[in-house]
């Protein structure tokens, strides 16, 4: 049996895959069981930071593996306290609770408030907006604001409601005396790389101060230094009470974080929530490498070549009227186009370039934040390509 007939006989049919199977990586190229080469600017869906075999990743990873890399969280250990150490330090949270992913670092922040609220009143119901996405699990696909991932599912979530994204009056329509968090995506991700205006997150921030609620930020796609600084929020200058991430912050390895301030941080106790897997000594030794390569100056990479790409996005627009928009910041960024994109991304991954796309109409760019100007004029040759025949 080959890779594709093995796969399906035998895996679960949740992903429509693309016919490769792909078997090593350097750097921001993938290669095939062919030998194909793909320059990828999918990264794992924004997940491998630093590219494929970092040497010094991998080094650390291996030498990780050797000593110790799973114990209970019954116990401490060094690379998970010295993790919470640099992000603590590099933000304005004083927390850190592990987990495994993106998802479950969301369903920790929607359950801390919950604890908040039940001790300031009973207070249950959380706003989250309209085309956003927080996750596959019962809780996080409940406050994801798209309805086809909930077809099917029955009851969900209680006390979810649905606001408009960047649309402040919206919300405020929703709030009432049982409202205890509204949730949001700095830049809204499988919803079609939508940024959240920097007064729309301000006047989250003041009604939350004004209500007594938790202003609760999903980074587990847009943070981790993909908008050029090491959260997202620290973008905007607004300051939420709790932030979720994942992805790319051990460069391929499952590991999540919830943040928390002082405000809320306490509200978990001994007992009320657990992860077996989260911030094990193999995952946090390879996030502290992320985090350290992230302040040690690729931070400044992501927001030199992120205007390059935004610069070379609107190029491209200007040169095919089938783009119609370009948005978003850094290295997540998307073009909209008037026609579905499927056909275009098939193309580019023809041609050795990697895209996905962000619903529909958009294609999405979220490559590993070493990507250089070489890297991106590459990737534009091939899009461009893609695009004049998808414009005939």
């Amino acid at each position: 049996m080959n890779t594709f007939e093995l796969g399906e006989k035998y895996v679960m049919n949740t992903y429509s895959r693309f016919p490769i199977t792909l078997t090593e990586g350097k750097g921001m190229y993938v290669y095939d069981e062919n030998g194909k080469e793909y320059l990828d600017f999918v990264s794992g869906i924004a997940v491998n930071s630093l590219g494929h075999a970092h040497k010094k990743l991998t080094d650390t990873i291996a030498e990780q593996a050797k000593k110790l890399i799973h114990v209970s969280n019954l116990y401490w250990t060094r690379p998970q306290c010295e993790l919470s150490k640099k992000l603590v330090e590099n933000s304005d949270f004083d927390k850190c609770f592990y987990c495994n992913s993106g998802a479950e670092s969301i369903e920790a922040a929607l359950k801390l408030a919950r604890k908040y609220g039940s001790a300031t009143g009973g207070r249950q119901e959380i706003i989250t907006m309209n085309h956003s996405f927080h996750g596959r699990t019962f809780a996080a696909v409940t406050a994801t604001g798209q309805p086809h991932y909930q077809e099917g599912l029955g009851d969900l979530f209680p006390n979810i409601k649905y606001a408009d994204f960047n649309d402040i009056e919206s919300v405020k329509k929703l709030v009432n005396k049982n409202t205890v968090a509204i949730l949001v995506e700095p830049v809204q991700g499988e919803g079609g790389i939508h940024p959240a205006t920097k007064e729309f997150l301000q006047g989250l921030r003041s009604l939350c101060d004004e209500n007594d609620m938790l202003l609760l930020f999903d980074e587990v796609q847009c943070g981790v230094g993909r908008l050029g600084t090491l959260f997202a929020y620290q973008s905007f200058g607004v300051v939420p009470d709790t932030v979720s991430t994942a992805k790319g912050i051990a460069g391929g390895i499952p590991c999540g974080v919830m943040l928390a301030g002082k405000k809320v941080s306490s509200c978990f106790k001994p007992g009320d929530h657990a992860s077996t897997f989260g911030g094990n000594p193999l995952a946090t030794a390879a996030a502290n490498v992320v985090v350290d390569e992230l302040l040690g100056g690729l931070l400044d990479n992501v927001k030199e070549m992120g205007k390059y790409l935004t610069a070379s996005l609107e190029k491209i627009k200007s040169s095919f009227d089938i783009v119609t928009d370009v948005r978003g910041i850094g290295f997540m960024q998307g073009i909209e186009c008037s026609v579905p994109v499927a056909a275009i991304i098939a193309d580019t991954i023809e041609n050795g370039l990697l895209l996905v796309g962000a619903g529909k109409n958009v294609i999405r760019f979220v490559p590993s934040l070493i990507a250089t100007k070489e890297d991106i004029d590459k990737a534009m040759a091939i899009l461009e390509k893609a695009l004049e025949r998808a414009q005939g």
